[in-house]
């Protein structure tokens, strides 16, 4: 009776989770309180969704990993894994897609007959007559080089992991982790000086849409990193099963790619010939 009961395929069939519909339950708190503050109702509002998000990605994380540990990733269930973080990313590259292209189309119709009827917009120039850029070669060059250092250190990690060579596993990603905290801070800095704001005119609104998006999302990896780095130090990652460090090193190395993107399409080239601000 055992043996006809006995799993004779390679996939795995989860159990009942309240995380998906929780998770559903708490995101639509989290918009709806979001809209009403920005409609003038308070902030706290915005609370409730965001602690029931975050306590479905921990509760849910942790039964993934719980799953992992007792053997139900298979070669299969981490291909079909692997596909689903492929379709993640994709779809957060077209999120970017719509930021970039509000630039670009803010910009590049900027001295067009429509766009100069709406003096309130750009006034028929771009950047608009009295924004002071910021100085794409300090630091947001800087920030391109810290991060793509950490490009090579989460890499060297990984290289590590293959290998098994745990201590150079935990020191990459210790580096990596740093690295992030360092590019956020910096972020941080160059927004309290800036010499435009976010509600002033079309572009401060779609650079810190697009820029403040992207260190969101480096925050975020640093968070996923951090949890990696947990982990590593548990001794959960193998060679042949290290699903969870591999999601994050992409998405690491997506925030990368961006970056790139941001830095010479809205920093240096977006500001190009416009006053910059000395502070």
């Amino acid at each position: 009776m055992a043996d006809a009961h006995a799993k004779q395929h390679p996939y795995h069939l989860v159990d009942p989770s309240p995380w998906p519909i929780v998770g559903a339950i708490s995101a639509f708190l989290a918009a709806v309180g979001g809209i009403s503050y920005m409609h003038g109702a308070s902030i706290w509002l915005v609370v409730p969704g965001l602690i029931g998000i975050a306590y479905t990605m921990l509760a849910w994380w942790r039964d993934v990993i719980k799953e992992s540990n007792e053997g139900y990733h298979t070669r299969v269930v981490q291909l079909g894994l692997r596909y689903g973080m492929i379709l993640f990313i994709a779809s957060e590259v077209m999120f970017f897609v719509a930021w970039f292209w509000a630039f670009f189309d803010s910009s590049l119709t900027a001295g067009s007959a429509i766009q100069i009827a709406k003096s309130t917009f750009t006034g028929g120039h771009w950047p608009p007559k009295g924004i002071e850029v910021f100085d794409p070669w300090h630091l947001p060059l800087l920030n391109t080089l810290i991060l793509l250092t950490s490009g090579t250190t989460v890499t060297w990690a990984h290289h590590a992991l293959i290998h098994g060579d745990k201590k150079g596993l935990v020191r990459g990603l210790i580096l990596t982790v740093i690295l992030g905290a360092t590019f956020t801070c910096v972020q941080v800095y160059e927004y309290a000086h800036a010499a435009f704001s976010f509600g002033g005119s079309i572009y401060g609104s779609t650079f810190f849409m697009a820029t403040g998006f992207h260190g969101f999302h480096v925050f975020v990896g640093t968070v996923f990193l951090i949890v990696c780095l947990y982990r590593a130090n548990r001794g959960d990652f193998t060679p042949d099963q290290h699903f969870g460090f591999e999601a994050a090193a992409w998405y690491w190395h997506f925030v990368d790619v961006v970056w790139l993107f941001l830095f010479f399409c809205i920093y240096v080239w977006g500001g190009w010939g416009a006053p910059i601000n000395p502070a």
